[in-house]
């Protein structure tokens, strides 16, 4: 069965380099981001691990974790571990899940349910698919989801961007526009009237279309 957004994130219980977690458990009452890597010691992958070492302190302050996938073993992990902080200049310090029976893969649908096997002597391009980025709400629920191929990084600005961007439409009645960076106008969402606006927003807005309103960034 497909995942779409707003589904409930599959729960699993899984080894990880920081211990044994049930991932609802572990996940609490915040935001969770769960992003996959095909196989360790790869060269893209590498690069990632390590910003997004870089980037944990800005995921704190929004009361979201993070946490790795790696269909490999944990013990293998650890090694790499080393790697990343030696070329990127970063320690890992969320946890990375093993694994390297495909169970975690194959429930978020990155590899096929009838997939046979384990990790041993599966390559980076036999897991090509396991390169997905899973933004989970405090609800449990799937809020984004992104899947890059094998030559390509992933920007984690732009996660950090729609972390940023699903936070402040979840607490207002907002919408944000093209390109929107925290601080900029947001957009007043159509069920809202203009009644009901004008107590929402006092210091009034934009109209350019009666379904496009822009206000200022409520904080």
């Amino acid at each position: 069965m497909s995942l779409r957004i707003n589904d409930e994130a599959p729960n699993f219980t899984a080894t990880t380099t920081q211990g044994e977690i049930n991932f609802h458990e572990w996940i609490g009452d915040g935001w969770a981001i769960l992003f996959s890597h095909p196989k360790d010691f790869t060269p893209v992958c590498t690069t990632e691990l390590g910003y997004m070492a870089k980037l944990e302190p800005e995921f704190k302050k929004r009361n979201c974790k993070i946490i790795g996938l790696s269909v490999d073993p944990v013990d293998n992990h650890s090694k790499w571990a080393k790697d990343i902080e030696e070329t990127q200049g970063c320690a890992v310090n969320y946890p990375l899940i093993g694994d390297s029976d495909l169970a975690v893969a194959k429930l978020y649908n990155m590899l096929p349910a009838e997939e046979s096997g384990t990790s041993e002597g599966r390559t980076a391009a036999t897991n090509a698919t396991v390169r997905s980025v899973f933004i989970i709400g405090p609800d449990k629920k799937i809020k984004l989801m992104l899947t890059y191929p094998m030559t390509t990084g992933r920007n984690f600005d732009e996660i950090l961007r729609v972390l940023d961007s699903m936070q402040l439409t979840a607490k207002h009645k907002v919408a944000t526009p093209v390109n929107w960076k925290n601080g900029d106008d947001v957009i007043i969402v159509p069920s809202v009237s203009d009644d009901e606006a004008k107590g929402m927003f006092p210091e009034g807005w934009k109209t350019l279309k009666p379904y496009l309103r822009l206000v200022k960034q409520p904080r």
